[in-house]
C-alpha cells in the first residue's frame, strides 16, 4: 500500500503572482500531482519558487527545496546551452558542416550535414544501426566510432526525425572536439552554467549525491496510458518495437540506460538527450539567464538572437517521422509551434516525457522550470505544466510587483 499522504506546500512567490503558487496547490487537489517543483525568474530575479508533495510515492518522504529528479528530454535544453555558449565563443558555427570540427563524421554520406541540420534532428540519425549499451555510452571514444560509422536514414535535410536519444551523444562528441579543453558535455555544463549560477543540475550524476536527494518517477498505469495519452496513434507507434519511436527510444541503448534500481539514476554516465536530473529552480536559472540577455554566462546576443529565431524546415517539412505529427525544433531547443505551445514567438525550451519543462522566453524575459515525481500521459503539454504556465502569463499581463510575497503553507 502506498505511503502518500497529505504533504505541505512550500515556497515564496513574488506579490502579483500568486495565481502560480493557487494552480500549484490545485494540481495536488484537482490533477493528481504527487510531488514536484516549480520555478520562475523574470528579468533576472526569483518570482516563483515552488515545491511539495512527496518524492516517493512508497515511502512518502516529502518533496524538500533541494530534491532532483530525472527529467527526460527537458535535459535536451540544459544540452544545447552548451553549444550556445561554444558558439559565443567562437568555436562553433551552426552553418558550418558537422564534419569541419569532427572529420570521421564524414562517412556514409555525412559529409554536408550542418550543425544547425543536426541540431533540428534533420540529420536522419535518430536510431543507432549497431548495439550500444552502457558501456559504450561510458567509452567516450567507442562511442564516437559507432557514431561516425552511423548511415542516415535518408538523405540528410530532407525529413526531421525526433533524434530522442542520440541527439545528445552527437551534440558530447561536437563538443568535445571544439572545446580547447576537449570536456564532456556533463563536465562543461557544470563548470560552464551550473556552478557559476549555483545550481542543482547535472548531465552527469556524481557518486557523492545521495539517494535521499533524489526523487522517484511514478509511471502511468496501462490502462490510464490507453485513456489518456494524446495522441493516440503515438501511443501506438510506441508499442511497435520497429517503429521509429521505439527504436529511437527504447533500444541501443534506451530510456532505461540512465537508470539504476539501487541509485535510483545512474552514477558518471553521460546521457545529455534525456539522463539530466536536476532541480526545477535550476532549470529556470539557467533559462532566466538566457532571457535577460545572457551576461552572467558570457554570451553574445548574436547567439541569442539566433535561439530566438524561428526554426527552419527540412525540405520536407516539419513534419516528425517519429513523432507523427508536426514539432519545431532548432538549434538544439524545441521551438513554439500549434501543437506544442509555450512562451511566446521567440520562446525557447524542451518538455520532457512524463510532464517536465523548461523553457525561456526572452520578450517576457522568463526562465521558467516544472518537474514532477509523477509521470503524466499527454504528450503535447501536462495539465498540471499548462495550469501553472497560463496562471503566471496571466500574472505578467496584470504587471505584477517584484517583492517576494510571505511563504504560504498549505496542506
Amino acid at each position: 500500500m502506498s505511503a502518500v499522504a497529505s504533504q505541505a506546500i512550500e515556497g515564496p512567490v513574488s506579490r502579483g503572482f500568486e495565481a502560480v503558487r493557487d494552480a500549484f496547490e490545485e494540481n495536488f487537489a484537482l490533477r493528481h500531482e504527487l510531488g514536484g517543483a516549480c520555478s520562475v525568474y523574470h528579468r533576472g530575479e526569483t518570482v516563483v519558487d515552488l515545491w511539495g508533495g512527496v518524492r516517493n510515492r512508497v515511502t512518502g518522504e516529502p518533496w524538500e527545496r533541494n530534491t532532483m529528479v530525472v527529467v527526460h528530454s527537458a535535459t535536451k535544453g540544459l544540452a544545447a546551452m552548451t553549444l550556445a555558449i561554444a558558439h559565443s565563443r567562437g568555436w562553433l558555427d551552426y552553418e558550418e558542416c558537422v564534419a569541419t570540427y569532427w572529420p570521421e563524421f564524414a562517412q556514409h554520406g555525412k559529409e554536408k550535414i550542418t550543425v544547425r541540420q543536426l541540431l533540428a534532428h534533420q540529420a536522419g540519425l535518430f536510431a543507432f544501426d549497431e548495439p550500444v549499451d552502457r558501456a559504450v555510452v561510458a567509452n567516450l571514444d567507442q562511442l564516437a566510432a559507432v557514431m561516425a560509422r552511423h548511415k542516415p536514414a535518408w538523405e540528410p535535410g530532407t525529413r526531421q526525425a525526433y533524434h530522442g536519444l542520440t541527439l545528445g551523444f552527437y551534440e558530447g562528441e561536437l563538443l568535445r572536439r571544439v572545446d580547447p579543453r576537449h570536456r564532456t558535455l556533463g563536465q562543461f555544463f557544470q563548470d560552464e552554467i551550473a556552478t557559476p549560477l549555483g545550481e542543482d543540475f547535472y548531465i552527469r550524476l556524481p557518486e557523492e549525491i545521495p539517494n535521499a536527494r533524489l526523487a522517484t518517477l511514478s509511471p502511468p498505469g496501462i490502462l490510464k496510458m490507453l485513456i489518456g495519452f494524446r495522441p493516440m496513434r503515438l501511443l501506438f507507434e510506441g508499442l511497435n518495437p520497429r517503429s521509429n519511436i521505439s527504436r529511437a527510444l527504447t533500444v541501443n541503448p534506451g530510456t532505461s540506460v540512465y537508470g539504476d534500481e539501487s541509485r535510483v539514476y545512474a552514477r558518471n554516465l553521460e546521457v545529455p538527450a534525456g539522463g539530466g536530473v536536476g532541480t526545477a529552480r535550476a532549470i529556470a536559472h539557467a533559462y532566466g539567464a538566457f532571457a535577460a540577455g545572457g551576461h552572467e554566462l558570457g554570451l553574445r546576443k548574436e547567439t541569442l538572437d539566433l535561439l530566438a529565431a524561428p526554426a527552419i524546415p527540412p525540405a520536407r517539412g516539419f513534419y516528425d517521422e517519429c513523432l507523427k505529427g508536426e514539432v519545431q525544433f532548432s538549434l538544439g531547443f524545441m521551438k513554439p509551434s500549434v501543437n506544442w505551445r509555450f512562451g511566446g514567438a521567440r520562446s525557447f525550451g524542451s518538455p520532457g516525457t512524463g510532464g517536465a519543462l523548461g523553457f525561456a522566453d526572452p520578450d517576457a524575459g522568463i526562465g521558467y522550470g516544472y518537474v514532477t515525481s509523477r509521470m503524466g500521459t499527454a504528450f503535447t503539454g501536462d495539465p498540471r505544466d499548462v495550469a501553472l504556465r497560463e496562471a503566471l502569463y496571466t500574472a505578467l499581463e496584470s504587471g505584477p510587483r517584484k517583492q517576494l510575497a510571505p511563504e504560504r503553507i498549505a496542506s
